[in-house]
């Protein structure tokens, strides 16, 4: 279901390279030297990676407020979460250009140079979720405080803790990822207010889930009195919790992921983590699309938007399952 949905916008948005659209009253209509043309009520989402829930779920929220609003939007994913994938498709964009390219830009530097490309031909942009290190390049920029997300898991890490001591690792994606460092950053700065509870590093998984699986064998074996991991996303998170029942010691050390993916609230019944801190994707989506028309219309754009964070746990869970990720629109 997951990539039937994505493959479908990368169809369409192949389709759209392939002829030329027809005009509207609304947005950029040239973009200078390379003679491209906007397409004036069609947006492209460029997410972080597809068949990720959480992404799925942006999808979502950008795609029903585009409808409510009569725009157009696809959606091309990368296969994974990497800066040379994105790029190729920013650039495959071309000479036919969107009127608003939203984006999560898989690397806050490598990023740049093809998101510029796409804006010099007339394209409004719009991040969403993370965010180029250059914050002269896009209109608005949506996405969790994700300082404040790595905090909360810290008090909830606390919490689980009951005032054990212990060691806690934080597994993190990629260097670079401003999301994912931002949340690691926050944990460690929290983490300091418990002196029951001592950093054991922060480690970098490069988004895969088998990584993450190696990384806690390794930490069990040399961290005796380890007493909780938190993982800064979905795929780390659920690599973490394959890592913690392969070893046996599923219950023993609190896990605590970031993002609520099926796979993840699953565990969390199961007692694979005991919390999650879940983002509101949808919402998100939602703004990008706001924010991207406000702009093409010449209304007032807001630079920085927030989405709001929750943590959840197996105790209050049916009270917060709104903020459940969706594999499908």
């Amino acid at each position: 279901m997951k990539k039937t949905l994505l493959v479908t916008g990368a169809a369409l948005s192949a389709a759209l390279l392939l002829t030329a659209c027809g005009g509207g009253t609304v947005g950029q209509s040239s973009s200078g030297d390379s003679g491209a043309k906007t397409n004036t009520k069609k947006l492209s989402l460029i997410p972080g990676v597809q068949a990720e829930p959480f992404y799925i779920s942006m999808q979502c929220g950008a795609e029903a407020e585009a409808k409510k609003s009569g725009y157009e939007i696809t959606t091309q994913a990368p296969q994974k979460f990497d800066a040379a994938m994105q790029t190729q498709l920013v650039n495959a964009l071309g000479s036919n250009p969107p009127a608003a390219l939203l984006i999560a830009p898989t690397d806050a530097q490598a990023m740049l140079a093809p998101i510029q490309q796409v804006k010099g031909r007339g394209a409004k942009i719009i991040e969403v979720d993370t965010a180029l290190k250059d914050t002269s390049v896009a209109e608005s920029s949506i996405s969790s405080d994700n300082a404040e997300g790595g905090k909360l898991a810290a008090k909830t890490m606390s919490e689980l803790a009951a005032g054990k001591t212990g060691s806690v690792l934080v597994l993190d994606t990629i260097a670079g990822t401003s999301t994912t460092n931002t949340r690691a950053k926050g944990f460690e700065d929290e983490l300091k207010n418990y002196p029951n509870l001592k950093s054991a590093g922060v480690q970098f998984t490069q988004n895969e889930p088998d990584q993450a699986a190696s990384k806690v064998t390794a930490a069990l074996a040399s961290t005796p009195d380890l007493i909780g991991i938190f993982a800064t996303n979905l795929n780390t998170g659920e690599g973490a919790a394959t890592g913690l029942r392969n070893a046996g010691k599923v219950g023993a050390v609190n896990l605590i992921g970031f993002d609520a993916s099926p796979s993840e609230i699953e565990g969390l019944k199961k007692g694979e983590y005991q919390g999650l801190i879940a983002q509101d994707p949808a919402s998100i989506g939602q703004q990008g699309v706001q924010q991207a028309i406000a702009a093409l219309e010449g209304k007032p754009v807001t630079r920085n938007l927030t989405a709001s964070l929750h943590s959840i746990t197996k105790a209050n869970m049916d009270a917060n399952a709104q903020y459940f990720y969706k594999q499908s629109c």
